[in-house]
């Protein structure tokens, strides 16, 4: 696996971003500084203060959606742009935000995050490349729910959408993917993993006495075309089926 340590301006070599296209996913330490990873974790508690939570019924994790739309703190992280060239130059097209979140592992969860690929859950078609930004705002040992990866599986485009909750979930969709090796990857605040939107990913759970908080960029095809299915970021906005997702909601980068 390559780790990549940014320059200022953030400059990705071609090893970094070859691996990436091989594997799905690349870490890039201290994307952030430790000092805004502390920034940006203090505005995210005050945050989910009056937030929506997602998955307020779920073990496995808070979800707070779309928090830079009301957030101005949270809002320079999304909209970072060293954030969104390094997505632009591993993704090889443009982009546009499909929207962040907050995913909070309150502490001694107990659940894990069970296998899956977050792409068959978008309202979606003709994307070339999408990937997700998931930025450490504490440190994320094992212990405290960080993710394992199996690299290459974003080959696998043509799946169902699976249950964060079952365990065989993805392997009864794909079992071929019980059998390849795992990548576990471990981050201290300010790092950042970059994944492809069809990499399968799990987290374990938070057995420590402190909450695991990330929050993650996601970037699609600016290309790409509205489905009409349902999905809480787009429903009632109006969207055309088959047109691109050209709304404000959806900035390029």
């Amino acid at each position: 696996m390559t780790t990549t340590e940014p320059t200022t301006p953030l400059t990705l070599d071609e090893e970094t971003i070859s691996a990436y296209r091989r594997d799905g996913v690349v870490r890039i330490k201290n994307i952030i500084s430790r000092e805004e990873a502390a920034r940006f974790r203090d505005a995210a508690v005050a945050a989910t203060a009056n937030a929506d939570d997602l998955f307020k019924e779920s073990k496995i994790f808070n979800q707070y959606v779309n928090v830079w739309r009301d957030n101005d703190v949270l809002r320079e992280l999304t909209l970072d742009p060293r954030l969104a060239a390094a997505a632009t130059a591993l993704a090889g097209v443009p982009l546009r935000i499909w929207h962040d979140q907050l995913l909070i592992k309150p502490p001694h969860n107990g659940a894990a995050t069970e296998f899956h690929q977050d792409a068959p859950y978008w309202p979606h078609a003709g994307s070339r490349a999408s990937l997700s930004a998931w930025i450490a705002l504490v440190d994320v040992p094992v212990e405290r729910g960080c993710m394992t990866f199996i690299p290459g599986s974003q080959d696998h485009q043509n799946l169902r959408s699976q249950d964060l909750s079952d365990r065989d979930d993805l392997f009864r969709a794909s079992p071929d993917l019980r059998w390849e090796e795992r990548l576990t990857i471990p981050l201290r605040a300010g790092d950042c993993t970059f994944h492809n939107a069809y990499l399968a990913h799990s987290a374990t759970p938070n057995l420590t006495d402190d909450p695991r908080i990330a929050h993650v960029n996601i970037y699609f095809d600016a290309e790409a075309t509205y489905t009409g299915a349902g999905h809480v970021v787009t429903d009632g906005l109006g969207l055309t089926v088959g047109a691109p997702l050209d709304h404000e909601l959806f900035p390029t980068v």
